[in-house]
Formats: C-alpha cells, sequence, structure tokens
C-alpha cells in the first residue's frame, strides 16, 4: 500500500466539508461519484459521509449527521488513504453532471476564500456573475475595479486556483471589461 499524500482544506461556509487536496491525475473524473472503493462506501453505509464528490485535484467529504471532523476526521483519512490505492473503484455518476454547475460551485467557493480575501483585504470585492461553457465571467467592485492589477488578481490569482479545482475551465473574463489591457 501507498500513501498518498492528503491535505485537508475546509470549504468556506460549509464546516460539515472537507476538501481533501490530492496529487492531480489520480482521479480521472469530476463530480458526483456512483461508487467509490470500499474503506469510503463503508463511512457512506455507516452514515459517517453523507456525500463524496471528486475535483480535478481534491475530494470533498461531507459528513453526515450529528457527525463531527474532531470525531471523524482520523477515520475519514485512513480510508481515503487505503480507497485512492484503488483507482478503477472510484465511478462517477454518468451523465447527470453539469460541467458548468460544477465550475460555479468551484467558483464560489474560491471566491469565498483565499482570492475574495485578497480582494476584499484591498478594498475590492469580486462578484460571480455567470459561468457557461467552462467561461467564468465576474464583475470587480470596490478598489478593484479599474484597479490597473485586477488583470493579475483575475489571472494570476483566481484562474491559477480555479485550474487547480476545476481542469475544465476555459477562460475568466471580466463583466466590465471583457478586453484584457494587455491585449491577450
Amino acid at each position: 500500500m501507498t500513501t498518498t499524500p492528503l491535505h485537508p482544506q475546509p470549504v468556506p461556509g460549509r464546516p460539515d466539508r472537507l476538501r481533501w487536496i490530492i496529487p492531480a491525475g489520480i482521479l480521472t473524473g469530476t463530480g458526483p461519484l456512483a461508487e467509490v472503493p470500499a474503506p469510503l462506501a463503508a463511512l457512506l453505509t455507516d452514515g459517517t459521509l453523507a456525500r463524496i464528490m471528486a475535483e480535478g485535484a481534491a475530494v470533498v467529504t461531507c459528513l453526515g449527521p450529528d457527525r463531527t471532523w474532531p470525531a471523524e476526521g482520523a477515520r475519514v483519512r485512513s480510508a481515503l488513504h487505503a480507497a485512492l490505492d484503488q483507482p478503477a473503484g472510484w465511478v462517477p455518476v454518468a451523465g447527470t453532471v453539469d460541467v458548468d454547475t460544477l465550475l460555479y460551485d468551484v467558483a464560489r467557493e474560491v471566491l469565498a476564500g483565499e482570492v475574495g480575501d485578497f480582494a476584499r483585504s484591498h478594498g475590492g470585492v469580486i462578484d460571480l456573475v455567470d459561468v457557461h461553457e467552462g467561461i467564468v465571467t465576474v464583475r470587480l467592485g470596490g478598489a478593484c475595479h479599474g484597479c490597473p492589477a485586477s488583470w493579475i488578481t483575475l489571472h494570476q490569482r483566481l484562474e491559477r486556483h480555479l485550474r487547480r479545482r476545476h481542469p475544465g475551465l476555459r477562460e475568466v473574463r471580466n463583466a466590465v471589461s471583457l478586453v484584457s489591457p494587455f491585449g491577450r
């Protein structure tokens, strides 16, 4: 048995969820899972976990009712380690996942977390406007609106974080100015 590195991250606004960052390429699908390897399936069956979702380089686990991370975290980590050694056992739900819906959820979480915090720390705000065909459209407000560094914030921060979590991202656009000041 190999030990795949796992790094748990809280999901902003969702204390019942943890995002377990894993090396990219272990899991090939994204979205809800129809089947998971036995160690995780047991946690779904006994109610420890209510839901498991795959992302490009992460697994999101949602605790069952009346469960806590201090009590269940070690069991979930151990089960994840064992399950990641069985990549064929991860079966995504076929044909029911809207990729834009998944990307929208990821974008909302990224903006509620580190990237949004960065903008707010400078007196700005980044609002999610739309996600369509892999293109995330945002609107910059506050100090971010018209800021010469906003292009860097959008592409070096927001886009980089989104690509890490959702490989289907095609582009990030600013709703106010759809043309980059650098002609890209």
